[in-house]
C-alpha cells in the first residue's frame, strides 16, 4: 500500500493550537504529514519572520518523525506532485471556511487530478482562534501564549 502523505498547506502567521490540533487529529489518518509554510520572500508582508516560525515549528514536533515543515513558493498542487503526496490536510472553523477552502480544492483537483483534499473540522475550544486575532494581540503586546503550542516573545 503506498505511503498516505497529506500536505498541511498555509501562512501560518502564526501556527496556533488550532493547527497543531488538525495535526495531531491528521497522524491518526495519515503516514506523514508534510506542513508547508507557502512564502514568497518578495512579499515581505509576514507579522512573524519566516525563520522564527520554522524553529518554532520544528521544536513542536521534534518527537514527532511522522511531520516536517519546509517553505514552499509554487502552486500547492505541484508541490504535492513534487512530493509524491495525494492529499490536502485543511481544518474548517466554520461555513466561510467552508467555501474558500471548497473553491480551493476544486481547482486543486483540476490542477492534479490525484490530488485530494481532506477537512477537518477545528475542534470547539480552537474554533475562536485565528491567526489574524492572535498578530492583533501580539501587535499590541497581548498574552498570545494560550492560543500557541510553543512560547513566543512578546
Amino acid at each position: 500500500m503506498p505511503k498516505r502523505i497529506a500536505i498541511f498547506p498555509g501562512s501560518f502567521d502564526p501556527f496556533t493550537k488550532g493547527h497543531y490540533d488538525i495535526v495531531q487529529r491528521g497522524l491518526k489518518i495519515f503516514d506523514e504529514i508534510v506542513i508547508a509554510i507557502g512564502y514568497n520572500s518578495k512579499k515581505q508582508n509576514r507579522y512573524f519572520e519566516i525563520d522564527l516560525m520554522i524553529d518554532k515549528l520544528e521544536g513542536t514536533f521534534k518527537d514527532e518523525p511522522k511531520v516536517s515543515v519546509i517553505v514552499y513558493n509554487k502552486l500547492t498542487s505541484n508541490l504535492a506532485k513534487d512530493l509524491g503526496a495525494g492529499f490536502l490536510l485543511r481544518g474548517l472553523r466554520n461555513t466561510t471556511d467552508f467555501e474558500y477552502e471548497n473553491s480551493i480544492a476544486q481547482v486543486n483537483k483540476y490542477l492534479n487530478e490525484g490530488l485530494e483534499s481532506v477537512f477537518l473540522i477545528t475542534s470547539p475550544e480552537y474554533a475562536a482562534i485565528s491567526s489574524t486575532i492572535i498578530r492583533e494581540v501580539h501587535k499590541f503586546r497581548g498574552d498570545v501564549d494560550e492560543f500557541l503550542p510553543y512560547k513566543i516573545e512578546k
